[in-house]
């Protein structure tokens, strides 16, 4: 009798069972991948929405609001206060839900170092709503596309930014482009130009003082709930004497707000202001979202588009004229554009990944808001106000 053999040989036309584990990929690993990058490619598309109906719209109601109402600080400065009101309610809700004490800045701290930046952006808000008594939506926004220009050499100035050739050209093409859609413009108005053009050069002092102050981790301001709130006062303040001076008395006779006739038209007026207001804060808070949810680069790319967007409703809305020299000059400065948003993505990968947040002061808070919401990288934080500029 032979030794029987103890190893098991298949049968003969019978298959070898399939080994389930290397040789073929989990089907449930798979589609679960796909489950989540459809959804995630939905939450950032309706991000990017949400985005583009707060900022497109502020720009077409302010132009609607400042044909019947020809007093555009003190609607800014109503607007301001009512982001105040927001703010300090959205810090309210998240403290009870967190039980964690919300920063408050010392009275030397707030006027040392918040002052600045809430002059330079009261001062940008408010000539860019004044200007829309002006200038076409389709001017505004393209000159308002120039901030980058002016975000580039005080980031230069403050040393943010390093010189590079490619900055440079960024400048010539964004400065070209400005020209461009600007030269024989049929609806082209010198004083209206010249409030918007202040704006983006105040614009550009702003966000770099914005840059400057979210970076200081020992304020805690890195939630922009806190930085709204810290601002919205000082804002208010540094506005007031410039609507005192241009409005204050015309405003003061008006039958539509203090010598008001028609109680009903007072409301409407009123009303129209608060939705401002709303429109103000839900722009900041779905930039916001937008950049925690997805990342800057993703605001700056759809910041490109909503500049397209915009133009082409102002053509289609409004009837703003748009010659084929200007639409010329806007792909200009949309390119120098976005050669800086590429430059600065390149650039960010070149040095090794994702960093953390400077300072986390008010993390906590913002699982609380923003629920398994990402972290912003380190070196993309300039593109968040690259984007934000461009509004």
């Amino acid at each position: 009798m032979g030794r029987l053999s103890t190893s098991h040989q298949p049968l003969r036309g019978v298959p070898a069972p399939a080994d389930s584990g290397a040789l073929q990929p989990p089907r449930m690993g798979r589609w679960a991948l796909d489950v989540a990058f459809v959804w995630k490619a939905v939450l950032t598309l309706g991000l990017v929405l949400l985005y583009y109906c707060f900022s497109i719209g502020i720009t077409f109601y302010n132009k609607w609001l400042t044909k019947s109402f020809h007093f555009p600080l003190f609607m800014t400065m109503l607007h301001l206060a009512v982001i105040f009101l927001f703010s300090a309610l959205s810090r309210a809700l998240v403290q009870c839900s967190s039980h964690r004490a919300r920063v408050v800045l010392s009275w030397a701290d707030y006027l040392r170092r918040v002052a600045p930046t809430a002059l330079a952006t009261a001062l940008d808000v408010g000539l860019s709503n004044w200007s829309f008594l002006y200038v076409t939506v389709s001017l505004y926004t393209m000159t308002k596309s120039s901030a980058v220009l002016f975000i580039l050499i005080f980031s230069l100035i403050f040393k943010l930014e390093e010189l590079r050739a490619a900055l440079v050209l960024v400048v010539l093409l964004i400065a070209g482009g400005l020209f461009m859609f600007t030269y024989k413009s049929t609806q082209f108005n010198v004083e209206g130009f010249a409030l918007v053009l202040g704006a983006s050069f105040i614009g550009g002092i702003r966000w770099t003082l914005t840059q400057m102050l979210l970076q200081k981790a020992e304020l805690g301001l890195q939630n922009p709930i806190d930085t709204m709130f810290h601002l919205q006062p000082l804002m208010f303040l540094g506005l007031f004497p410039l609507f005192a001076v241009f409005e204050g008395l015309h405003l003061s006779t008006s039958e539509k707000i203090f010598r008001f006739q028609d109680t009903g038209l007072l409301l409407r007026v009123l009303g129209s202001l608060f939705l401002g207001g709303i429109l103000a804060f839900g722009l900041g808070f779905s930039e916001f979202l937008l950049v925690s949810r997805t990342s800057s680069l993703t605001l700056s790319i759809a910041g490109i588009f909503k500049e397209v967007c915009t133009l082409l409703l102002a053509a289609h809305l409004l009837g703003d004229q748009i010659s084929l020299l200007n639409w010329l000059g806007f792909a200009l400065c949309l390119s120098g554009i976005s050669l800086h948003v590429a430059l600065k993505a390149l650039h960010s990968r070149g040095d090794g990944g994702p960093k953390p947040l400077k300072g986390l002061g008010s993390s906590p808070d913002l699982e609380l808001l923003l629920r398994n919401s990402q972290q912003e990288e380190g070196d993309n934080e300039e593109e968040y106000f690259v984007a934000q500029g461009q509004q």
